[in-house]
């Protein structure tokens, strides 16, 4: 077995809060790939032999697949009903009483969604470490759409109540953009464009 910290010579993309990573080939290894946490290392274990292209490729995938189930892991214990609840009282008049509200980590295109019909508001766990005023966007940005199913002026008017709520949107398409994410025209406002 040969050990090798994965360190600077990564050609992925930057984990900006990723653990150290070290990689362990084994001969013994034939086809899978497996990653664990060792001692605030993580640890991708994999066949001898593969292209370096491959071995990134792995590790990117596993340690992304790790860090959104550590995320919802811990974003597990927050009161999101209790939130919603408040900001719909303090921005939309307590009229939006959303039926659940939960996290979710396959939501790679938008921030938020809503289903009017069911009453039901899933968050991206992309959102995780980013501001709690831009979070909290999104969930009346999503709340608002249990009053309003549209983008038009009403739906407009109900989002701005919350005096943050065009900065947030400027913070999401700047973190968009950053991904490599398209970014729509400000006319369009699709659940705060494009989480």
């Amino acid at each position: 077995m040969t050990r090798r910290p994965l360190g600077h010579e990564s050609s992925g993309p930057t984990q900006t809060n990723a653990p150290p990573i070290e990689i362990r080939r084994s001969s013994r290894r034939r086809r899978t790939v497996s990653a664990r946490m060792e001692a605030g290392t993580f640890v991708v274990l994999m066949p001898v032999g593969l292209r370096p292209e491959e071995e990134q490729g792995h590790v990117d995938t596993l340690l992304a697949r790790y860090q959104r189930s550590q995320a919802k892991q811990r974003l597990a214990t927050e009161d999101l009903a209790g939130r919603a609840r408040q900001l719909s009282q303090t921005y939309l008049d307590g009229r939006a009483r959303p039926t659940s509200i939960t996290w979710v980590t396959n939501q790679q295109h938008r921030w938020g969604s809503c289903s009017p019909a069911t009453g039901t508001i899933r968050l991206s766990t992309a959102l995780d470490g980013m501001p709690s005023w831009v979070v909290d966007s999104v969930i009346v940005h999503e709340l608002a759409h249990l009053l309003e199913a549209n983008h038009g002026p009403r739906f407009k008017a109900l989002v701005r109540r919350f005096e943050r709520y065009d900065e947030a949107t400027a913070f999401l398409r700047g973190v968009s953009f950053a991904q490599g994410r398209s970014v729509g025209d400000d006319d369009a406002e699709s659940d705060i464009e494009t989480g």
